[in-house]
This record gives structure tokens, sequence and C-alpha cells, in this order.
């Protein structure tokens, strides 16, 4: 298996893909970027587990910035690694809604969505 080095940009810490990307992540021979450099590094992936970009840069395949976990953990490191919606509202335990499949939403952005609903609501009934 060989390493398309070509598509590789590397900075002090990151070994960047510069290749073909679909849904935030390399690709490359059928399967991603990184998993792809980091079996080809001689890095074993277990039946079951998946790569987490410790680095938290989907683009990354720098072999030392990947871990192989399980989905479940892969998830829990993510929901810790990000303190914020996209809003930029603190996921602080006032502030989050667990949904019943395990996802956290933001209160303040649920507020905001259900106020909105309500006036175009109330628009169409007047």
């Amino acid at each position: 298996m060989n390493v398309p080095w070509r598509h590789i940009q590397f900075t002090e810490t990151c070994w960047l893909w510069t290749g073909p990307v679909h849904k935030r992540y390399g690709k490359y021979g059928g399967t991603t970027a990184h998993r792809h450099v980091f079996r080809a590094l001689g890095g074993e992936i277990p039946e079951g587990l998946e790569l987490d970009h410790l680095c938290m840069k989907p683009l990354c395949v720098n072999p030392d910035h990947l871990e192989p976990v399980t989905r479940a953990e892969n998830v829990r490191r993510r929901r810790e690694a990000y303190t914020e919606c996209s809003n930029g509202h603190a996921y602080t335990p006032a502030n989050t809604y667990i949904r019943p499949d395990g996802a956290r939403d933001c209160r303040a952005c649920i507020r905001v969505r259900v106020a909105a609903y309500k006036r175009r609501q109330a628009g169409v009934a007047a």
C-alpha cells in the first residue's frame, strides 16, 4: 500500500490532506485518506474500531494524531471537545437538552427556533 505523499501538506504538527475531499474528510483509494495513510504506514485498525483525530482536524492524516477507538468513544470525545453550540451558546447543564438519541441540543437555540415557528404560525392564522 503506497502513501500518496503528493496529497499531503506538512505543518508543524499536522499532515493535512490536499487531495479529494468528501464531507470534510479526505478520500483516497475507495476509503478515507486518514485510514489509508494510517494503514499504509503500518497502523492496524481492529475490527469494529474507527480512527479518532486526536488533533480534531478531519483532514489530518498524521498517524501520530490518529487512534483506533470505538464509535461510542469517538462520539464521547467529540461531545467533550465542543463546549459551545454553532451559535456560540455555552453547553452548560442549564442550557443543554439531551435528546432521546443521546445528542445534545442548545436550549437557547431551541427557544429561538420555537419563537420563530410561533411567529410563522401566527402569520398564517391571521
